[in-house]
Order: structure tokens, then sequence, then C-alpha cells
């Protein structure tokens, strides 16, 4: 009887362990996360905040909104060539971490796809050039140096700012961005074009 009785209870302890055992896989199981490749095009939104699509989009919005003032024509009717645009300041006046670069280089994209802008580069980048320039002088072959005194001046300067609202009840919140550009023409400080963007998202409580 004793026999029978401690072969039940292995039974059930055994039982119990695999169980315990099953149950664990299957946490674990629920607890992985997975990954798989998306088309950079597509839109995939996590959360009302700022994102790339948001980026590409604004970008090529205002810059195809851009060329259609009539500072593009004048420009075309009077000069060969493109126009040409140094970007300066675009500021994040947001609360959040907007990656400005990210916009600047989106903006960068769509005009330079149109083939109907130059841009010059501004900034470290326009000093990292100038310092390469310098090391050719001394180090370079003499017909392979880049020479002083020969870059492009920019025609135009684009600047701007992009800002946001935030207003939540605690069960949906609104998210307002503002993207605020404009072109100055640097011979006559002439405000040319002046565009504005806005998008605005609602979220549940889901979501944040």
């Amino acid at each position: 009887m004793r026999i029978g009785t401690l072969k039940q209870s292995n039974l059930i302890s055994l039982s119990w362990k695999g169980f315990i055992a099953l149950s664990m896989t299957l946490l674990l199981t629920a607890c992985s996360g997975s990954v798989k490749r998306l088309d950079t095009n597509e839109d995939v939104m996590l959360s009302d905040r700022w994102n790339d699509t948001d980026s590409r989009l604004v970008a090529e919005e205002m810059m195809s909104d851009m060329l259609t003032f009539p500072w593009f024509r004048d420009y075309n009717f009077g000069n060969k060539g493109n126009p040409t645009v140094i970007v300066q300041t675009i500021r994040n006046k947001t609360s959040e971490h907007i990656p400005v670069d990210t916009f600047i280089n989106d903006i960068k994209r769509s005009l330079l796809r149109s083939g109907k802008v130059d841009f010059v580069v501004s900034g470290a980048e326009r000093d990292e050039i100038r310092s390469e320039r310098e090391e050719q002088e001394l180090n370079a072959a003499p017909d392979t140096v880049a020479k002083f005194g020969l870059e492009q001046g920019a025609g135009f300067a684009l600047s701007g700012s992009i800002n946001s609202i935030v207003d939540s009840n605690g069960d949906q919140r609104v998210s307002f961005y503002q993207v605020d550009l404009k072109l100055i023409d640097m011979t006559t400080n002439r405000e040319v074009w002046n565009g504005q963007k806005k998008i605005k998202k609602l979220a549940d409580k889901g979501f944040f």
C-alpha cells in the first residue's frame, strides 16, 4: 500500500514539474521579441511623435511649394543655371529630440532630385573641405590640387524652425507640429519664400 502511495506521489511530483517547465517555456516564448525588415517608405507609427515619414513628407511638400513661388521663375528668366542655396539653421524648438540633420538631408534630397537647385555646404563641413584643400596644397600633385578662391557662392539662404504643442486629457493626446521655413535672397536680404507645414496627430492612452 505504501509503495503505491509513493509511486502516486512521484507521478504527481513529475506532473507538476512538467507543468511548471511547460509554463516557463510558454512564458519565455511570449516574452521573446521578434525583428523583421520593413520597406523604408512604409509608414509605421508606434507613437504620435515626429518620425521619419513626417520628415520626408514635410520636406518634399515644402520644397515643391518653394519652387512654385515667383522667385524661382524670376531667377530662371535672368540667369543661366540653377540657383544656389545654403542651409543655415533649422532649429528644433520642440520638447522632444528631433534629428534636424535628417530633416535637412530630406530637404536637400528633394531639391537635388528635382534638378532645379544647387547646394553649397556650410559650417563645419565647409571648414573640413577647406582644410582638405590646404592638405592638397602641401601633399598632392600640382595638376590634381583643388584650387582656392573658386568656391561657388550661395545666392539664397534657407532657415527655419520646428515647433510643437502637446495637449492631453489623460485618455487622449493631441500632438501638433508646425514647420516654418524661409528663403532669403543673400544679395538683397529679401525674403522670397515663406513656407509652413502643420501636422496634427491624435493618440489614445495605449500609445503613451
